[in-house]
């Protein structure tokens, strides 16, 4: 984990983690999906209906940020 000074060069300021960005056509909703521990996937789940969704990182991969759900 990475931790970093903040701006007043005191308080720890954490790396931002990566994320994409996900619509749920199960249930019309939106939310963030985070890159697993290993860093070798975005794992996540529907917010309303806990459908879960994998994206393995792969090489090449895309620069795509959003994407859909089926």
């Amino acid at each position: 984990m990475d931790i970093r000074a903040g701006e007043d060069g005191i308080t720890p300021k954490r790396k931002p983690r990566p994320f994409i960005g996900i619509t749920f056509e199960c249930c019309s909703v939106y939310c963030r999906v985070y890159k697993n521990r290993k860093g070798d996937a975005y794992e996540g789940m529907c917010p309303k209906c806990f459908r879960r969704v994998r994206l393995v990182v792969g090489k090449g991969g895309t620069s795509s940020r959003f994407f859909t759900a089926r």
